[in-house]
């Protein structure tokens, strides 16, 4: 049966607004369902919380359809370490949160994003998932203080991020609703190939960002995981920048990366990441689970490769071992990845995979 916020008044003004206001450590509002005239009851019961010193705020609206809208004034709290917010409308004042000083943890879900800053000196772990902005310029996140980021299907222009030199994790995924959009895929062309290039794709300097979006900020991590739907520019524009991976030790990345002719974004990726122990590529359609899982290693008795030495660990995970599995193997071979295992396939050499895998055709 779905809470409704009506149903809450009597009891939420009574625990926070008319009682003796005694510290709280923890405040967890959730309802399915709201009416306009709720609204101001739920942002007084917000303001009532954070006066009482809350530690971990809590707001959920769950089922409706549209967004609660939270007033736009600073919060102001000297104890909120955590605020988790879904499925609220967040305007520019209350995303700044100088006033904040011990907040660490921010999570943001199915939230409508109206301000063009998301600003905090102390925030450690950000979460945006399923948050949506119409506005014409990209979403500023200045955060230095960050360790872990997760930017999952935001729906509108890709944020930007600003100077994260303390993160160590990131996971970004780009899906069918970002707005960078290469102008050429839908005819077919990639950007790119035979100097033809869009003018999305081609590196840009405007008002929201100079130079790289995402990945110049995100280089310094240790674990990344950066997938994207095709036909998205960001991560392949962010490129041509070449920023430095020089601390990261594991990267999971999608088909995405695999889609140039000639495989350059995930060349200049593993180039540039001089330390990297483990290579995870998900050739698979999102959301399934992989039949295949193919293993290699880096194999320092052959010539000096282009890529990080301490490479330990490469997975191809994938459905089936087809053609543009085998382009993707063949180019690994050119930086001497070679050994390769899985259930069926037991140490072969990937020089050899693709005339074994022709022959298993041929012998159907």
């Amino acid at each position: 049966m779905p809470v409704q916020a009506q149903g809450l008044r009597k009891f939420v003004d009574y625990l926070l607004v008319l009682r003796e206001r005694t510290d709280l450590d923890t405040v967890e509002i959730r309802f399915d369902t709201f009416l306009d005239d709720d609204v101001p009851y739920v942002n007084l019961w917000v303001r009532s919380a954070v006066m009482c010193k809350v530690r971990v705020l809590t707001l959920h609206v769950c089922g409706d359809i549209q967004y609660l809208s939270l007033d736009d004034v600073r919060l102001a709290s000297r104890h909120l370490r955590t605020l988790d917010l879904q499925g609220v409308a967040l305007q520019k004042t209350f995303l700044d949160f100088a006033r904040c000083p011990a907040l660490e943890d921010l999570k943001m879900v199915n939230c409508l994003i109206n301000a063009n800053k998301i600003s905090s000196r102390s925030l450690k772990h950000l979460s945006i998932i399923d948050c949506r902005s119409y506005l014409d310029c990209r979403i500023c996140v200045s955060t230095p203080g960050l360790v872990s980021l997760e930017l999952n299907a935001f729906d509108g222009s890709t944020p930007f991020l600003e100077n994260m030199a303390l993160l160590e994790t990131a996971f970004v995924y780009l899906g069918k609703d970002c707005h960078d959009v290469c102008l050429n895929y839908e005819s077919g062309v990639f950007c790119g190939a035979n100097d033809t290039t869009c003018k999305n794709c081609v590196p840009i300097s405007d008002d929201c960002s100079s130079g790289c979006v995402l990945l110049d900020c995100i280089s310094t991590a240790k674990h990344l995981k950066l997938i994207s739907a095709i036909g998205k520019f960001i991560f392949s524009r962010d490129l041509k920048h070449c920023p430095a991976f020089s601390k990261l030790k594991t990267l999971s990345l999608n088909e995405y990366w695999c889609e140039a002719p000639d495989l350059h974004p995930l060349s200049c990726i593993m180039k540039n990441s001089p330390v990297l122990e483990k290579l995870t590529l998900e050739l698979f359609p999102k959301g399934q689970n992989p039949k295949l899982e193919i293993k290699g290693s880096y194999c320092c008795m052959e010539k000096p490769s282009a890529i990080s030495e301490h490479l330990n660990v490469v997975e191809v995970k994938c459905d089936v071992v087809d053609e543009r599995i085998l382009k993707v193997l063949k180019f690994l071979c050119a930086f001497n990845i070679r050994k390769l295992t899985n259930d069926t396939l037991h140490a072969l050499y990937i020089l050899k995979l693709d005339l074994i895998y022709v022959q298993k055709v041929e012998s159907r």
